[in-house]
């Protein structure tokens, strides 16, 4: 049990783990909607339909992200799909405070087992959120990818809520944006189909 100092410099710096991981995956739904909304990337139809869509997989526990639903509701095929994720995950990025960027290697890093295996609910709401840990050095320094830079501060956030709960230590983590090819790859290796 953290003790009354500790627990309030957690509460100072807003370091509290949140919420169970579905209910992340509705908040990262809704803050990418919003986002999408913002810059204008789709129309308020086609955002609704996404949204409705990513709810029916939520509902059946079957992870799923709204930009690459609506880059397959604006009609993008297979042949086009990767650079429509890409240009809708930079529009996104492009309304947030903390800028995400662009790191295609990132879906070649090791799968970092042993950090997944400490810490069972950062790897559920990583899985929830398709936004695999791509590196764990001594918990320390954490590295997250995503094509959602929404999901990415989301689970940035409760990475450092969760170890600061469990370790004390306020790590410091890497956020990084995918190409939908990596992403698919890496979030199959991590996290099965």
């Amino acid at each position: 049990m953290q003790s009354a100092p500790e627990l309030i410099a957690a509460h100072e710096i807003g370091f509290q783990p949140r919420s169970a991981p579905w209910e992340l995956a509705e908040t990262c739904l809704q803050q990418t909607a919003d986002a999408l909304h913002e810059v204008r990337a789709a129309t308020p139809a086609e955002i609704s339909k996404g949204v409705s869509l990513a709810r029916e997989d939520h509902s059946q526990k079957k992870p799923s992200d709204l930009i690459e639903i609506l880059a397959r509701i604006q009609g993008h095929g297979e042949k086009h799909l990767g650079s429509a994720i890409l240009e809708l995950s930079e529009k996104v990025a492009s309304s947030l405070t903390h800028y995400a960027p662009f790191v295609p290697f990132a879906g070649k890093l090791i799968t970092p087992s042993a950090f997944y295996d400490s810490f069972d609910s950062i790897y559920q709401i990583a899985r929830v959120l398709r936004s695999p840990v791509i590196y764990a050095e001594d918990t320390d320094s954490i590295g997250i990818a995503s094509v959602n830079p929404v999901a990415l501060e989301i689970l940035s956030e409760e990475i450092r809520a969760l170890v600061y709960k469990r370790l004390g230590i306020l790590p410091f983590v890497t956020v990084a944006r995918l190409d939908y090819e990596s992403w698919t790859f890496i979030t199959r290796k991590h996290f099965g189909p």
